[in-house]
């Protein structure tokens, strides 16, 4: 008898089944005004980003001229100076003539606060400016808050700092804050990796409550929603080649720069990140800290930040398949690297 490597531990999830998306269908339909906004999400190394320019470029071929513009929807690319440890991948929206305009991408300073309801009102001003000049606008990214703060056509009240609550939540460890925003809140993995994020979470949830969110007349109301697919296995390769061509690219150079630290850590420059500022935004930002303040070894470094981002690829997609159980339409394909 085949002996169980883990028995007790229920089997993944399933994956949806990939569809074939009918490009022009989709464009007819926004040019019928059945749909305001296209969506392009899913999970780190699915190829969101390439799909989405390919598709931009299909659609500016069925009406003839340029008409689509990319809003990124990327918690992380909206900071100047972190460009490899983001993935901002900017070659691919193609230069010169053959470019597709892109938005929110280094828009705000590393070490600003920037937060969903910062991102919300941003999408707002670039979301009109391209209806009003009659473009297609394509969202692609995989934060899913922020596809879900701009998608469901409800403006998120303004809530400011609360020293005073702030202070009461950085009492408590990371696990309990988990606990307590995965209580009130769907969870977002970018959310989870982060103390600081976590209280600043909590602190929009809690501020929030009895203050109900209004409709907004600038947000999309028809979104039609292409989900990336890829499977776990080859997914996990893909973000394995992407680290070690990161690694390899300058990423700890650049962790350096944003800390202003030469290759000893000592302080080079004036101006610069705080590493706890950098452990806020997770993942290659949080370990790669670790490793230039001499905290872990660069081995440790590469097998935990691995790990890490395998993990939060997971999540991502438990965040995109709990869209789909509240009622999201989500259209999954394969798309060709």
């Amino acid at each position: 008898m085949k002996r169980e490597c883990n028995p007790g531990v229920p089997p993944p999830a399933p994956l949806p089944d990939p569809e074939v998306i009918d490009t022009e269908d989709v464009f007819q339909s926004w040019k019928d005004g059945k749909i305001d906004l296209v969506c392009v999400l899913g999970p780190t190394a699915s190829g969101k980003t390439a799909y989405a320019v390919n598709l931009c470029r299909e659609f500016d071929r069925l009406a003839g001229k340029k008409v689509s513009e990319i809003i990124s929807a990327d918690s992380r690319q909206v900071y100047r100076g972190m460009t490899i440890g983001t993935g901002k991948d900017l070659e691919d929206y193609g230069t010169g003539a053959d470019a597709v305009p892109y938005h929110l991408i280094d828009i705000v300073d590393a070490g600003q606060r920037y937060d969903l309801y910062n991102y919300q009102q941003d999408f707002e001003k670039v979301y009109s400016d391209i209806r009003s000049r009659g473009g297609l606008p394509v969202l692609c990214g995989g934060t899913g808050l922020y596809i879900q703060a701009v998608t469901n056509a409800y403006s998120l009240p303004a809530v400011p700092p609360d020293p005073e609550l702030r202070a009461k939540l950085e009492e408590a460890d990371i696990e309990e804050l988990r606990e307590a925003y995965a209580e009130r809140s769907e969870v977002d993995p970018e959310v989870m990796v982060s103390k600081r994020r976590l209280i600043r979470a909590l602190e929009v949830i809690l501020g929030s409550e009895g203050k109900p969110a209004e409709r907004s007349s600038f947000l999309p109301k028809e979104t039609y929603f292409i989900g990336t697919l890829v499977d776990r296995e080859e997914r996990n390769r893909r973000i394995d080649r992407r680290l070690d061509a990161r690694l390899q690219g300058g990423l700890v150079e650049e962790v350096r720069s944003l800390l202003g630290v030469d290759e000893a850590g000592c302080k080079v420059a004036e101006t610069g990140i705080s590493a706890e500022d950098l452990f806020y935004y997770g993942l290659e930002y949080r370990y790669v800290t670790q490793y230039v303040v001499g905290m872990i070894t660069y081995d440790q470094m590469r097998s935990l930040l691995g790990n890490a981002i395998h993990q939060f690829a997971k999540r991502q997609m438990t965040f995109f398949r709990g869209m789909e159980r509240k009622g999201t339409v989500i259209h999954w394909t394969t798309p060709s690297l």
